[in-house]
């Protein structure tokens, strides 16, 4: 069985694959394209806590070049004590009160946009919704103007886009990545010289004292890559677990059925969701001393993925792992990661998605999916739905 994350095929459907490796290569070879792979939801556990052996500072992807992370430095491509001292620093973005008190707004932005088609019966559910909610949402609080917000979605999505079978970054993607670095270099300069209400102004100015008593402050660079993370990241992951849920929710007409009646289970559906398809399928990490697993040896400076798709149907972590359940116990979450680079924007990702989850479902609760013209995005890590069209009876 090979593994290979550029495989069309495979983004169809890895988990065949992953059941595959868990039960025979626990830790898995791929010599051709140079990495090892951890399939068990212990050994990703266990791997995502210990940053000092896993290493994220070359990269989190297979396709990562250093000279990448050296241009633009980004803190998920970085490891304590730097990445603890600058998440502390923009962490202040995201504190409870302030996620909290954003829902007012995304709910605002969801029911706006749903009011659009909900009475016509169809829509092409992500280009309609999906795609719009969490752009909207996450722009505002960077504070990227409403006319420039459809480009850089595009942007996003053209960089994250990978080639069939092909390890290398296409040129297009390179463009969209120096396209959004330019964009966002040039915001970040505008709000230290005009600061307004808003996340990028904020981390421009925001200081941290360090326990030596110095002053920490983002650099320009810094800043730059912490915008163009935060609004790669607050677009793609809620768009994609959109996209999963109406498709998944569809398919299983009696969990939905379950959670129209009973919204109160809209939060733990959300949590299933991510479990049974996580938008991020994998972490890369490099290795920075030689380690042994399952009886396999993994050298000093190897390249390792952590499939957190796999973790997630864990069959030894999770009873009847294959089935969706909405409202299974999930004692922890992987889908956002875990340990020092758990997904800083987590609570904002599970607030949009719990709003349009509800929303939608209190204005079309039946609803089917296309299956035929679905069509998946095709990046690296992650995986998802670039289109679904959907139909409802009319009310």
């Amino acid at each position: 069985m090979e593994l290979n994350p550029f495989s069309y095929a495979f983004h169809e459907d890895p988990y065949p694959t992953y059941r595959w490796l868990r039960d025979h290569a626990p830790v898995y070879r791929n010599d051709e394209l140079d990495f090892y792979a951890v399939s068990r939801f212990d050994d990703i556990v266990a791997a995502s806590v210990d940053h000092e052996t896993y290493s994220s500072a070359k990269g989190t992807v297979l396709e990562m070049d250093p000279s990448m992370i050296e241009a633009l430095p980004i803190i998920i491509f970085m490891d304590p004590p730097r990445q603890t001292r600058l998440r502390r620093l923009v962490s202040k973005a995201f504190t409870p009160a302030r996620i909290a008190a954003l829902e007012p707004l995304i709910r605002s932005i969801a029911v706006e946009l749903l009011d659009r088609f909900a009475a016509a019966g169809q829509c092409e559910f992500i280009a309609e919704f999906a795609a719009r909610l969490p752009i909207a949402v996450i722009s505002t609080m960077i504070g990227v103007p409403r006319e420039d917000r459809d480009m850089v979605r595009e942007w996003t999505d053209e960089a994250l886009t990978r080639d069939e079978n092909d390890p290398q970054i296409p040129a297009a993607a390179f463009e969209a990545n120096a396209e959004l670095g330019r964009y966002f270099y040039q915001l970040v300069n505008d709000r230290r010289a005009r600061p307004r209400d808003d996340m990028a102004s904020l981390l421009a100015h925001a200081e941290l004292t360090d326990e030596d008593g110095s002053t920490l402050r983002l650099s320009d660079a810094e800043l730059t890559g912490f915008c163009t993370l935060l609004s790669s990241a607050g677009n793609e992951t809620v768009t994609k677990l959109l996209g999963n849920a109406v498709v998944l929710l569809a398919r299983h007409p009696e969990q939905r059925r379950r959670l129209v009646e009973d919204p109160r289970l809209v939060p733990g559906a959300v949590e299933e969701i991510l479990r049974y398809r996580p938008p991020s399928q994998y972490q890369g990490r490099t290795l920075t001393r030689d380690v042994s697993l399952h009886g396999v040896a993994m050298p000093r400076d190897a390249r390792v993925l952590l499939l957190t798709g796999s973790g997630c149907r864990d069959e030894r972590a999770f009873p009847d792992a294959d089935s969706l359940d909405i409202g299974r116990d999930i004692p922890l979450q992987l889908a956002f990661g875990h340990g020092a680079h758990k997904c800083l924007g987590a609570a904002l990702a599970r607030l949009e998605s719990r709003v349009a989850v509800e929303e939608l479902h209190a204005r079309v609760p039946e609803y089917e999916v296309d299956e035929v013209n679905l069509v998946r995005v095709h990046m690296s890590n992650v995986h998802g739905f670039a289109k679904v069209p959907m139909h409802w009876k009319r009310a």
